[in-house]
Protein backbone atom coordinates (compact mmCIF):
# COMPACT_ATOMS: atom_id res chain seq x y z
CA UNK A 1 0.00 0.00 0.00
CA UNK A 2 1.42 3.79 -1.25
CA UNK A 3 1.06 6.81 0.80
CA UNK A 4 -0.66 9.08 -1.03
CA UNK A 5 -1.01 11.59 1.30
CA UNK A 6 0.28 12.95 5.00
CA UNK A 7 -1.31 15.97 6.88
CA UNK A 8 -0.48 17.38 10.19
CA UNK A 9 -3.48 18.52 12.44
CA UNK A 10 -3.55 19.11 16.17
CA UNK A 11 -0.53 17.26 17.96
CA UNK A 12 -0.81 14.24 15.33
CA UNK A 13 -0.10 13.35 11.54
CA UNK A 14 -2.66 11.42 9.83
CA UNK A 15 -1.50 9.10 6.88
CA UNK A 16 -3.53 8.35 4.16
CA UNK A 17 -3.23 5.80 1.25
CA UNK A 18 -3.84 6.93 -2.42
CA UNK A 19 -7.11 6.36 -2.40
CA UNK A 20 -7.99 9.17 0.22
CA UNK A 21 -8.43 6.29 3.06
CA UNK A 22 -6.70 6.76 6.57
CA UNK A 23 -4.28 4.37 7.38
CA UNK A 24 -2.56 5.77 10.58
CA UNK A 25 -2.00 8.35 12.95
CA UNK A 26 1.61 9.16 14.68
CA UNK A 27 2.20 11.70 17.18
CA UNK A 28 4.27 14.97 16.18
CA UNK A 29 5.31 16.12 19.09
CA UNK A 30 4.98 19.45 20.90
CA UNK A 31 8.27 21.37 20.30
CA UNK A 32 7.98 24.40 18.20
CA UNK A 33 10.16 22.83 15.08
CA UNK A 34 8.41 19.37 15.47
CA UNK A 35 5.74 18.10 12.71
CA UNK A 36 5.57 16.56 9.23
CA UNK A 37 8.80 17.42 7.91
CA UNK A 38 7.84 15.62 4.31
CA UNK A 39 6.72 12.14 2.75
CA UNK A 40 6.94 9.90 -0.61
CA UNK A 41 4.81 7.04 -1.72
CA UNK A 42 6.46 4.60 1.01
CA UNK A 43 7.49 6.69 4.28
CA UNK A 44 6.52 9.90 6.48
CA UNK A 45 8.93 11.71 8.10
CA UNK A 46 8.05 13.70 11.40
CA UNK A 47 10.58 15.60 13.78
CA UNK A 48 10.18 15.53 17.45
CA UNK A 49 12.49 16.54 19.52
CA UNK A 50 16.18 16.84 17.78
CA UNK A 51 14.98 13.56 16.02
CA UNK A 52 13.26 12.59 12.52
CA UNK A 53 11.26 9.22 12.53
CA UNK A 54 10.46 7.38 9.50
CA UNK A 55 6.83 5.34 9.24
CA UNK A 56 5.33 3.15 6.66
CA UNK A 57 1.96 3.98 5.63
CA UNK A 58 0.47 1.61 8.61
CA UNK A 59 2.34 4.18 11.03
CA UNK A 60 5.28 1.36 11.67
CA UNK A 61 8.41 3.14 12.76
CA UNK A 62 11.27 2.55 10.55
CA UNK A 63 14.02 4.48 11.20
CA UNK A 64 15.24 7.22 13.58
CA UNK A 65 18.01 9.96 12.44
CA UNK A 66 19.54 12.72 14.41
CA UNK A 67 17.67 16.22 12.69
CA UNK A 68 20.82 18.46 13.04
Amino acid sequence: MAIGNAVERGSLVYIYDEKGRQTATVSKGSGANDGLKGYTSSTVNVRRGSLIHSFDAKGRQLSTSSAR
